[in-house]
């Protein structure tokens, strides 16, 4: 991390404790935050793991806002062959314990935990009814190290404290949260891995001194993400009920992949001008016009694409250049609706600026379907648009590592059979 003559404001103290974990950041992070949060109630929290809108709070236009901070924690079951009754037990009484110590939402705590390929290859069978392949790279100008572990946690709050405390107890280096006692994975999964990041207008501006942004720290102080632009506008978004699992064994689970991404933006800020990063976020027509201002709060509910996803070709041919979300948004279903919803959020994982996209979909192909599109190799092909330069934002990003997984409904979510 750079040096820096600014004082530290509350929130970036939280992030940098959330980023550094265990027991002195988390009480460091109680010392500025001091949260006095009602318990939880388990009888309320939706079967569905990943139904997370209900809970979030709404914008004047209706887009949902995330949690402020998120852990991410990869898990290996930690015995030979399957798991028996015992370590379900475990990991079930582990999980209803969050539940009653923290209320269902973004001012307590939301997460999901979620089972890869490789949990369910030691049973030598797929999830019934699945689309859950093994990850791989998706774009030929990527080499992602693949993500195998075999589980993940998200854990997501407001408050960097409970998010700390949460993994905590699951480590089992707690035995009380928010008064409530609680057990964790201990015998049962072992860490193999944990990330952390933040979203929210001034977050990214208040924790851009890392490698990946210029210097003079030019991330506008009310963007949501370190790119400088308003995202998960509500139609852009595909909703929880279609990205739902509809039918078979693990109905009313959704899948989930895990991108780690490590962002490149000096040229973004030093060398592209303004109108350049919104053509390259948005769409070529959203800088002729002038369509964003700000971050992008006046684009309401969604993007205002309108005929630009049509344009994609003609854009760049005769513009050189075509636009991330004009490229996305032709991934849609037979009702023009999107096909993943997103939950991303920034990191400094490592002192570097990245993104740890995530997103929820009813089939890994979908979100396979999507990153083809945003990877534009269809309309670089024959256009001075490059295979990642001028290609929207492929140029400013790494994709680092990929992971898939299959969340299931909270009653099948301790260690399920795959076919359950």
């Amino acid at each position: 991390m750079r040096s820096t003559d600014r004082g530290i404001s509350r929130r970036e103290f939280v992030k940098a404790a959330v980023a550094i974990g265990g027991t002195a950041a988390l009480s460091a992070c109680l010392g500025r935050e001091s949260p006095d949060l009602p318990t939880g109630e388990p009888a309320s929290v939706p079967d569905r793991q990943h139904a997370w809108d209900d809970a979030l709070p709404r914008d004047d236009h209706g887009n949902v806002r995330m949690a402020n901070h998120h852990v991410l924690l990869l898990l290996n079951y930690a015995n030979e062959g399957t798991p028996d009754a015992d370590d379900r037990q475990r990991v079930t009484d582990a999980l209803e314990a969050l539940e009653r110590s923290y209320p269902w939402s973004n001012e307590g705590l939301l997460f999901t935990v979620g089972y890869s390929p490789a949990y369910f290859a030691r049973y030598d069978a797929a999830p019934d009814g699945v689309d859950l392949p093994r990850p791989e790279a998706l774009a030929p100008f990527e080499d992602p190290a693949l993500d195998e572990p075999d589980a993940l946690v998200h854990l997501a709050s407001d408050y960097g404290s409970v998010a700390l405390a949460a993994e905590e107890a699951l480590l089992g280096e707690r035995s009380t949260l928010n008064g409530v006692d609680v057990t964790g994975f201990d015998g049962v999964f072992e860490r193999v891995d944990r990330r952390t990041g933040f979203v929210g207008a001034g977050l990214p501006a208040e924790n851009q001194d890392v490698e990946g942004i210029p210097d003079d720290e030019p991330v506008d102080e009310n963007a949501p993400l370190f790119m400088g632009f308003k995202s998960g506008f509500r139609k852009n978004q595909a909703s929880e009920d279609s990205v739902t699992i509809s039918d078979g064994a693990f109905a009313g689970g959704t899948t989930q992949h895990l991108s780690k991404i490590q962002l490149h933006l000096d040229q973004w800020y030093e060398q592209d001008t303004r109108s350049q990063r919104v053509a390259k976020m948005f769409c070529p027509a959203h800088a002729t016009d002038e369509r964003v201002e700000g971050v992008g709060e006046n684009l309401g509910d969604g993007s205002q694409l309108g005929e630009c996803p049509a344009h994609v070709e003609d854009d760049a041919r005769t513009n050189g250049m075509v636009g991330h979300s004009q490229k996305t948004a032709r991934a849609r279903d037979e009702n023009d609706d999107p096909l993943i919803l997103r939950r991303d959020f920034d990191s400094t994982d490592g002192g570097e600026a990245g993104l740890h996209f995530l997103s929820l979909q009813r089939s890994i192909s979908e979100f396979v379907d999507t990153r083809q599109a945003m990877n534009g190799t269809d309309v670089s092909e024959d256009s001075t648009v490059g295979t990642r330069l001028n290609n929207g934002i492929l140029q400013y990003m790494t994709v680092t590592r990929r992971g898939n997984y299959l969340v299931p409904p909270r009653s099948l979510r301790a260690l399920p059979r795959p076919q359950p």
